[in-house]
């Protein structure tokens, strides 16, 4: 099938004034913002967010209504829907940059939406643009057709949740300042596709802490005909074996433990069974073997570190003076970024070796299962996949949600992207999302906004 380019002519996404949202227009507002590249350092996410609100306005909210806000080179945007205030307001988040995406390694233009087998293509389809030209897309067609809320509803998009994190900071700030109840967040939670039927949703009420760490050696360093030993790429090559090699102790909290029972229960099989096992005992050494074996499940059972970017050495012809390594770790709810920073220390066991924090996000606790966030998002979730319910999670990801839950704002994952896990790209090479996974999307969110702004 010969790939159609959806970039040129996609210029008019707002639907016409008075239309309920439709796939042409979700598809359409989606395959835009592809184009947008907003990798840090391009400086293209004001342009994103002025193009979004555009498509808002176009739908009927007054400008003054939608703030953008510069942080740097990137930027956030804030939506104020106005209810009548009988309840608490609440806020939808998303965010509008990507990773990076080298052309060169791709087999289509990352930054051009591109429909090839029943697929879009694209840097940042599915992480975070999808769930966002959903979300934009819903708002647009409940203002169209009059809809008036009980309770304010604020979206809020940040520009830089794939790096620093200091717009969700800002936004989450915001939120607290404007007495926002409660956060959904669509970068978070999903569904489970297998073999073109919904299998399973989970809704995010967890998430692990991000932590970058730094692990440096320095040596005198000298002559490469003359070598000397310790050689610092040798010593740090010994301790990234080490972390890479290290298994964290198996735990288990309330969320994991009603995820992995009923995902196991479902699955079954080998995985399925373990899931079960280890729900019923954490301890278990056979089902903990098995689990982390498999890269969907071993993050859901422990902290995970590995080593991600090693740099080193100043010529060839030249004794290393300096070999530096980023170790990424994903930190079990409960575990702090110092205590996971000692435990690497011990991992490596050389003094010569210095470990030192690089980049945190903050620590948080579970967000509680509210049962009207629960009934309102199994009510969406069924209508848009009959059957299927959904099952608390955590994510083994990081997202702007601990910015909201460290504020005291409970923050839920509930993106509405189905997707079989051999096509779950985000991050890496020829990212895309099923073209028919827009229609139920746009059926769960305005299900789930509705029912939560009344």
């Amino acid at each position: 099938m010969r790939p159609i380019v959806l970039a040129a002519v996609l210029a008019a996404a707002a639907p016409a004034h008075g239309a309920p949202a439709t796939v042409a227009d979700a598809r359409a507002l989606l395959a835009r913002g592809v184009a947008f590249d907003t990798v840090k350092g391009r400086g293209k996410v004001p342009a994103y967010a002025d193009f979004l609100k555009s498509q808002l306005v176009a739908a009927g909210f007054a400008p003054a209504d939608i703030r953008i806000t510069p942080v740097g080179e990137t930027a956030n945007l804030h939506l104020a829907w106005k209810g009548n205030g009988t309840r608490p307001p609440i806020a939808i988040t998303g965010h509008m940059d990507v990773v990076e995406a080298d052309p060169k390694d791709w087999a289509r233009d990352p930054f051009t939406a591109t429909e090839d087998g029943g697929y879009l293509f694209g840097r940042g389809v599915g992480d975070n643009k999808f769930d966002v030209s959903m979300v934009v897309a819903t708002l647009a067609a409940m203002k169209r057709e009059g809809f008036r809320p009980n309770r304010d509803i604020h979206l809020f998009l940040s520009g830089d949740e794939e790096t620093d994190g200091l717009t969700a900071e800002k936004q989450a700030a915001e939120a607290k300042a404007a007495g926002v109840a409660l956060m959904l967040n669509s970068d978070g939670g999903g569904g489970l596709d297998a073999g073109g039927a919904a299998s399973g949703y989970s809704l995010s009420a967890a998430e692990k802490t991000y932590a970058d760490y730094r692990l440096t050696v320095t040596n005198p360093g000298g002559h490469s005909s003359r070598p000397t030993s310790p050689n610092a790429i040798a010593q740090l090559a010994a301790a990234a074996s080490r972390v890479d090699a290290y298994r964290f102790a198996p735990q288990i909290n309330e969320i994991t433990r009603a995820s992995l029972t009923a995902e196991g229960q479902k699955q079954g099989g080998a995985i399925g069974n373990a899931m079960v096992a280890f729900a019923r005992n954490p301890g278990d050494a056979a089902a903990i073997a098995t689990l982390r074996a498999d890269p969907a499940s071993i993050g859901q059972i422990a902290t995970t570190c590995v080593p991600t970017m090693m740099t080193g050495g100043h010529a060839p012809n030249a004794l290393p003076q300096k070999a530096a390594l980023t170790v990424n770790c994903r930190i079990f709810p409960g575990t702090s970024v110092e205590a996971t920073r000692k435990t690497i220390e011990t991992i490596v066991a050389d003094p010569a070796v210095k470990v030192e924090t690089a980049q945190e996000w903050v620590s948080t606790p579970a967000s509680p299962l509210r049962p009207d966030v629960m009934a309102a998002v199994t009510r969406a979730v069924a209508a848009a996949h009959p059957g299927i319910v959904p099952v608390p999670a955590m994510d083994a990801g990081a997202s702007d949600s601990v910015y909201y839950r460290a504020v005291g704002i409970p923050s839920y994952g509930v993106s509405a992207l189905f997707m079989k896990p051999e096509d779950q790209f985000a991050h890496g090479l020829n990212e895309r999302i099923p073209l028919a996974a827009i229609a139920p999307a746009l059926t769960q969110w305005h299900s789930l906004i509705t029912a939560m702004a009344q």
